[in-house]
């Protein structure tokens, strides 16, 4: 049988690691645990004491009931808001270069769950976790208040009247004013823009990424004439190579990308076939440890990799070869992979050097797969920024040519690498406004402070693809005294009048109205829109290809580096940092290192081997100090670290978190490059560094839980890999009588070939059942509150080894271990094949918590309401409000765990009941299930044969956990099924 582990300890030692957690975890369950004190020589006198309080602990934590809240009831009701209803309202979320069409639940007015779009051919009913957490963006309390003016508080005529006058004089001077803004793909916000500048000729419109794709669209400009990204078809292609694009975690489109990828990787309702993925890659991403096989490089082998792939298809195919670096890893075998899937293979690169797009491009032309598996119909909009813009826009600012800006969702004096020069210059300009909604480095230097609102607020249009259109509308009042960015804009061109929402339907009726025939009347065609969130024009665009820069591009590869690199990336949580200061992500654990509430430097296995390291040392980067994690699967000759942290100015979440790596991004022949040479490493000798590491709590021991095959196994074999499956269920003997639910009996299926591990189930789960936030110091003791957890489990070479990721979440036994043991009945098991909470029953004796062998289980250790130790968002009255009222708000000394979303349950039993028929077959849809972008989870009733769930559970490759328990769960899990060559 496979070896899998958890962590290089347990691979070493894994008894002494079980000896070790044990201990831990016992020493968390004392409530008189002395956490400053950490000791462990306990006398006689304080094991007695421990005896006697523990008799009293029952009592005492009985009487942390929940405090009374009065409720006052409408005197006038809102004519659209029914108490105990919810609406849902479709809109758009874009931000950063993330898109993702939704829909928005608002219960008594507030707007307080996060759904993707099923409408929408992009995300497809999926999201990510930042798009779950933007939710509670909207109740963050860094939110600026109103219009500021030099930290002051102002009027919004006030701001006008000045701002006006300062740009008219600047324009009379013809003075240089740079509107600075992130990517833009609001068709109608463009045309504000555009009249903008013609009322204004001396200001210029700058689009900066703080995280560039300028590479590929310089490089897409030469190859096509289109500066954009072409529509990536992952379920057309049967091979994909990948070259350091974490194109299911961070890279352009990863919600989109997910849900072909796992499309075309499914082995249920008769596919027989799966794409094959390889991916070279220095950092261990999500999109590497999904691959089917990874090829650990450094970043500067990359240009001599690409490069070797061209040459051997170029051969094949009769094309000229380039010259230019040698290849660190042996393609040939890849390219005839390659070869004999022509116009059904993918082949993507995250660099953002142009010379290596250039020669991904030729790669896929060579392999005609430009018109099949990527089309140029509908290139994808979101990425805009260009560094050589930038690069002038900065020289000139530095050189006081800039005399003004207006800075629009960017934050260069964090997330640039010259951060602190265009820190000096903002504060010697003549006019400096920021329009950012919260707090940010750059904003707290302006001159004028003007927040925009949340997209939750507003009305908005966006582009994400050409000729795909979205919508985004208000779902609540504003909060705060904000305004449309767009609004601005055209009160200082002398409209007093227009609001944006007019705007966009003026400029809809003027474009998108008139670019189709199916609806004559506007006002029809506007609703539908509105009401479905998309609206599509379809388009064929003819795109030749070009090789214009290609034969060069060679010569502008780097040679591969001897010394150490340093790389630099996204978190799928934290991404390029705006929003560090939301709680729920910071605390989300990373896919891969199980870390929460700090960045870090990932070392490969030898190296912390070579030079004595182990988690928690302390290393120094060119002279920054970085705690250390020892990452299987780390490129040798390379540390990782995550971009988006050390926040000096995000708010009281986010301020000081980590380190801020930004200044380490490098400029290579005018374009920003996410790795750094020749870094200076050196080990801190004696220190270390506390990491909030989650992935050793609430795990299970050397039993076949991760179960795979591979699919030549698998075509032979359809229970392949699963063989425990039928054993223990041979084995399976009882005294009593199966349980039986003459109703329903409800169930989940998790397939592991679609789970990515992005922990987006978390959030959502979070966001939807009301779980509260710990903090860091809490999730070092073990005590994290996530109602489903993802385990990493990795097998293999620790050098470069497979991973396998499995979701979590309480299994709803019909014979569940963890209810006869509760003293109060507080964990019933219903009648519908439910395991239940009782909270006000619950004592807290957490005899459930110890016999659930799957730990599953969260024991409220503090009031994490109104308690200034746990200062987040259910410290405040703003953040509260993005509470579900539907499920209750746990007190401390109670256990609470997964419902399988038992209100969701009940609120489509009841729309049924009132309808006089039955529930359909995926009606129902659990938290983690609807938000899942590769449609991991499938959720139904067992008792219906005809269910798709029923049909799951009989697949030869569902099996459950520790099924020689004979717990009978009511969660199965098919097995993993790897496409290894």
């Amino acid at each position: 049988m496979k070896t899998y582990w958890r962590s290089l300890e347990e691979l070493e030692d894994p008894k002494a690691l079980r000896i070790k957690e044990a201990r831990e975890e016992a020493k968390q369950k004392s409530l008189l645990y002395k956490e400053s004190k950490g000791s462990e020589n306990n006398s006689r006198r304080d094991f007695l004491r421990t005896l006697g309080f523990s008799l009293a602990a029952a009592s005492i934590v009985a009487s942390c009931k929940k405090p009374v809240e009065k409720a006052i009831p409408y005197l006038v009701k809102p004519e659209e808001i029914i108490p105990g209803q919810a609406s849902y309202y479709a809109s758009s979320y874009f931000d950063a270069g993330d898109y993702c069409s939704v829909v928005v639940k608002v219960r008594d007015g507030r707007p307080i769950k996060i759904e993707g779009n099923e409408l929408s051919p992009i995300s497809q009913q999926g999201t990510s976790a930042r798009v779950q957490a933007s939710i509670l963006n909207l109740y963050d309390g860094a939110r600026y208040k109103g219009p500021r003016f030099k930290g002051k508080k102002t009027s919004w005529d006030d701001a006008d009247k000045a701002i006006a006058t300062a740009l008219k004089s600047l324009a009379d001077k013809n003075e240089p004013v740079v509107l600075l803004a992130s990517s833009l793909i609001s068709p109608s916000t463009k045309s504000v823009i555009d009249q903008f500048i013609e009322a204004y000729p001396n200001v210029k419109l700058v689009q900066y990424d703080s995280v560039s794709a300028s590479g590929m669209l310089s490089a897409n400009l030469k190859s096509f004439g289109q500066r954009a990204i072409p529509d990536y078809r992952f379920d057309q292609s049967n091979v994909v190579v990948s070259f350091g694009a974490d194109f299911l975690g961070t890279w352009l489109s990863p919600v989109e990308y997910t849900k072909h990828y796992t499309s075309k990787r499914k082995l249920d309702e008769g596919q027989r076939d799966m794409l094959r993925h390889y991916q070279f890659e220095s950092a261990m991403s999500l999109t590497g440890s999904n691959a089917d096989v990874r090829f650990p490089i450094k970043p500067s082998e990359e240009g001599g990799i690409v490069l070797a792939l061209y040459n051997a298809i170029a051969k094949a195919k009769g094309a000229s070869a380039i010259s230019g670096p040698k290849s660190a890893v042996d393609v040939s075998d890849l390219a005839e992979e390659l070869l004999a899937n022509q116009g059904q293979s993918i082949v993507v690169s995250g660099s953002n050097d142009e010379h290596i797009q250039l020669l991904v491009n030729g790669i896929n032309q060579l392999l005609g797969n430009y018109g099949k598996s990527i089309s140029w119909n509908s290139p994808l909009l979101t990425k805009q920024g260009l560094d050589a813009e930038m690069n002038e826009f900065v020289t000139d600012l530095k050189a006081g040519k800039v005399k003004g800006l207006l800075a629009w969702g960017v934050n260069p004096v964090y997330d640039h690498p010259e951060g602190m020069a265009i820190e000096t210059a903002i504060r010697n300009l003549e006019l400096s406004v920021s329009f950012a909604e919260r707090k940010d480095e750059t904003a707290n230097l302006c001159q004028y402070i003007l927040p925009e609102p949340n997209y939750l607020e507003s009305w908005n249009d966006h582009e994400p693809k050409l000729g795909s259109y979205s919508l985004a509308q208000p779902t609540i009042q504003k909060l705060f005294d904000s305004r449309n960015v767009q609004e601005s804009l055209l009160r200082w061109m002398g409209d007093a009048e227009t609001t944006y929402a007019d705007l966009i339907k003026k400029y809809w009726e003027a474009h998108q109205f008139t670019g189709q025939t199916a609806l004559t009347d506007f006002r029809l065609f506007w609703n539908t829109a509105l009401q479905k969130g998309v609206y599509e024009q379809q388009q064929n665009a003819e795109v030749a290809y070009s090789d214009h820069g290609l034969s060069a591009a060679g010569t502008g590869l780097k040679s591969a580096g001897k010394g150490t690199e340093v790389v630099l990336y996204e978190t799928i949580a934290i991404g390029n940092g705006k929003y560090a200061n939301n709680p729920w992500l910071q605390e989300l654990p990373d896919p891969m290192a199980k870390i929460s509430w700090d960045n870090y430097a990932s070392v490969p296995v030898a190296y912390a081997e070579e030079n004595g390291l182990s988690n928690e040392s302390v290393i120094t980067v060119n002279g920054l100090e970085l705690p250390v994690f020892i990452q299987p699967g780390q490129a040798a000759g390379t540390i990782a670290v995550a971009l988006g942290y050390g926040r000096s100015y995000a708010g009281k979440v986010g301020d000081e978190v980590g380190k801020n790596m930004f200044s380490y991004v490098s400029h290579v022949n005018g374009a920003r490059q996410y790795y750094m040479e020749n870094a200076d490493v050196a080990v801190v000798e004696g220190k270390t560094f506390p990491l909030a590491l989650s992935q050793t709590h609430h795990s299970m021991e050397g039993r076949p839980i991760a179960r795979e095959t591979n699919l030549d196994e698998y075509l032979k074999n359809p229970a392949a890999g699963n063989e425990w499956h039928k054993k223990s269920e041979s084995h399976h003997v009882s005294l009593y009588e199966k349980p039986e639910f003459k109703g329903h009996h409800w169930g989940m299926a998790i397939d592991l070939n679609s789970c990515t591990g992005c922990g987006n189930c978390a959030i959502s789960c979070q966001a939807e059942n009301n779980v509260q936030v710990i903090g860091k110091e809490q999730v070092r003791n073990r005590r994290i509150m996530h109602w489903i957890r993802v385990d990493r489990y990795y097998s293999g070479d620790p050098a470069n080894p497979e991973v396998s990721n499995q979701p979590v979440m309480c299994q709803h036994c019909d014979n569940a271990p963890c209810e006869n043991v509760c003293p109060v009945a507080a964990t019933p098991h219903s009648e519908e094949g439910l395991n239940q909470m009782a909270y006000n029953r619950c004592v807290g004796t957490k005899y459930c918590i110890n016999n659930c062998p799957y730990r599953v289980r969260r024991f409220n250790w503090f009031r994490y309401v109104n308690n200034d130790q746990f200062d987040y968002n259910a410290n405040n009255d703003l953040g509260r409000m993005v509470l579900n009222p539907d499920v209750t708000v746990r007190s401390r000394g109670v256990v609470e765990k997964c419902s399988m979303c038992v209100q969701r349950i009940q609120e489509k039993k009841q729309e049924a009941k009132l309808a006089g028929r039955m529930i359909e077959d995926g009606e129902i849809k659990t938290a983690c299930q609807q938000s899942c972008p590769g449609n991991a989870i499938v959720f139904g009733d067992l008792n219906n044969p005809e269910s798709k769930i029923s049909k799951l559970f009989k697949d030869e490759r569902n099996y459950h956990l520790l099924e020689e328990l004979h717990t009978l769960p009511s969660v199965g899990y098919l097995t993993k099924v790897r496409n290894k060559a």
